[in-house]
C-alpha cells in the first residue's frame, strides 16, 4: 500500500528576527542577530542579562481586549502565529470540513509569566489565597491549542505536546502520523515559549546551559565555534498547517513542501546532556532516513540543533559524520539558533519553517557568529559560517533535542 503524501501549506512566524513570515525570512537569510538586553524583567542582578526577545510586539494590534487578559504571552503568540499560518494556506475560505481539522501546539514551559506573577502576589499579600481566576488556563500548555481550536471551530484532534526543547518537533510528527493514519485531513500544528522572565533565566543560568556574554550579546550564540559558552535564550511561536496531499490539491491549496520522514528516540542517557558521542542523535536521523526510504546521499541540507552549548554541538557533529560518512562534507549545515536563540518548545517549528524557506528560496540560511574554529569538530563540515549560501536543496533534514534526552528528525522535500 502506497503512503498517503503530507504536505505543508501554511505558514506563520513570530520571533526574536521577526515577528510575521516575511520578516523572519528577510532577516533569517540576512544573518540578522536577534539577541539585545533584556527588557521584560530587571536583569540587572543576574549572571545573564540579555535573551532573545520577540520586539515591538504590541498584543492588541492582533487579538481583542478579553483574549488579551484571559491569556498569557505564550497562548498570544501561538495565536498571532496560528492566524497567519491559517491565513497563509487559504483554510478559511475553503470549504474545508472542520470536524477534520486538528490543532496540535505545543510549550515546553507553558505559562511561566503568570505562574511566576500569581506565586509573588501571593506572598506579598500574606499568602492570602487571592489567586486570579484565569491562573489555571493562562498557565497550561495545551491552552494555546485550545484557543485555536475555539476561534476556527475545528473539532478535530486537539492537545499539547511537552518535550522540552523538542516540543513543537513532536508536535509536528504527530500531526504528519495522524495524517498518515487518516484521522485527519489537516493539522494546525507548533509550538510557542514565553519565558524570559526572572525565574526562566535564573533557572537556566543556574545550570549553567546560557551565555554570560553579556558585553556583547548580538555574538552570544556562536554554534560550532570555539569559544561558545551555552545558548541564548529566545521566545516566540512557529505555526505550520499540515495537509493530506490530496486534500490540497482537490483544494488548490499552494503547497511550501512535503514531509516524508520522521524519527523519534530517546538517549536514555542524562536529564540534560547529550550522549557525548551522539549515539541518540545518529540513531534518530537514521531512523528519518530510514521512514523516508532515503539514503544519506540523498540529504542537501540539514538545520541541526545547534544550541552553542559545548558539550550538544560536538555530540551533533559526531552523530552527523556517523549517520553521513564521507557525505557528510558535501552536505550544507547551519544553526539558525545563531540568530534567533533557542526558543525552547518553539524551536522546532520555528527551524522547520526555516528548512523549508530553504528548500524554497535554494537558500541556506547561515550558522552566523563564527569566529574561531573548534579542533574537535571536523573542519571540512560546512556549517555555511557567517553567510548565507545558494543551493538547490531537494531533502533538508531538521534536527531537534530536548532536555531528558527527547530526539527528533524531519525530512522535507521539495515538492514536485
Amino acid at each position: 500500500m502506497n503512503k498517503k503524501r503530507v504536505v505543508i501549506t501554511g505558514m506563520g512566524a513570530l520571533t526574536p528576527i521577526g515577528n510575521n513570515m516575511s520578516a523572519f525570512k528577510q532577516n533569517l537569510f540576512a544573518g540578522k542577530s536577534g539577541a539585545g538586553p533584556i527588557t521584560k524583567f530587571d536583569a540587572s542582578a543576574f549572571k545573564t542579562r540579555f535573551a532573545c526577545e520577540v520586539k515591538d510586539f504590541n498584543p492588541a494590534d492582533f487579538l481583542d481586549r478579553g483574549t488579551i487578559r484571559k491569556t498569557d504571552h505564550f497562548i498570544q503568540y501561538a495565536l498571532v502565529a496560528s492566524d497567519e499560518a491559517i491565513a497563509d494556506a487559504g483554510l478559511e475560505e475553503a470549504a474545508v470540513d472542520k470536524e477534520r481539522v486538528g490543532v496540535i501546539l505545543g510549550s515546553g514551559i507553558g505559562g511561566l509569566n503568570i505562574f511566576q506573577k500569581e506565586v509573588e502576589g501571593y506572598i506579598a499579600g500574606g499568602r492570602r489565597p487571592r489567586f486570579s481566576p484565569f491562573l489555571i488556563p493562562k498557565m497550561i500548555p495545551d491552552m494555546a491549542s485550545g484557543l485555536v481550536s475555539i476561534k476556527y471551530g475545528y473539532t478535530g484532534p486537539n492537545y499539547a505536546t511537552v518535550s522540552a526543547c523538542a516540543t513543537s518537533s513532536h508536535a509536528l510528527i504527530d500531526a504528519y502520523h495522524l495524517i498518515l493514519l487518516g484521522k485527519a485531513d489537516v493539522i494546525v500544528t507548533g509550538g510557542a515559549e514565553s519565558a524570559i522572565t526572572d525565574v526562566g533565566v535564573g533557572g537556566f543560568s543556574s545550570m549553567r546551559a546560557i551565555s554570560t556574554r553579556n558585553d556583547d550579546p548580538e555574538t552570544a550564540s556562536r554554534p560550532f565555534d570555539k569559544d561558545r559558552d551555552g545558548f541564548v535564550m529566545g521566545e516566540g511561536a512557529g505555526v505550520l498547517v499540515v495537509e493530506d496531499y490530496e486534500h490540497a490539491k482537490k483544494r488548490g491549496a499552494k503547497i511550501y513542501a512535503e514531509i516524508v520522514g520522521a524519527g523519534l528516540n530517546a538517549d536514555a542517557y542524562h536529564m540534560t546532556a547529550p550522549h557525548p558521542e551522539g549515539e541518540g542523535a545518529a540513531k534518530v536521523m537514521k531512523l528519518a532516513l530510514q521512514d523516508a526510504g532515503l539514503q544519506p546521499a540523498d540529504i542537501d541540507y540539514i538545520n541541526v540543533h545547534g544550541t552553542s552549548t559545548p558539550l550538544g554541538d560536538l555530540a551533533e557533529a559526531k552523530a552527523i559524520l556517523n549517520v553521513f560518512g564521507e557525505d557528510a562534507y558535501r552536505l550544507n549545515i547551519s544553526s539558525t539558533k545563531s540568530m534567533t536563540g533557542h526558543l525552547l518548545g518553539a524551536a522546532g517549528a520555528v527551524e522547520s519553517i526555516a528548512t523549508i524557506l530553504a528548500i524554497n528560496e535554494s537558500l541556506i540560511p547561515p550558522t552566523i557568529n563564527h569566529f574561531t574554529d573548534d579542533p574537535e569538530i571536523d573542519p571540512k563540515l560546512n556549517f555555511t559560517f557567517n553567510k548565507a549560501q545558494e543551493r538547490e536543496v531537494r531533502y533538508a533534514l531538521n534536527n531537534t533535542f530536548g532536555f531528558g534526552g527527547h530526539n527528533t528528525s524531519v525530512i522535507f522535500k521539495k515538492f514536485e
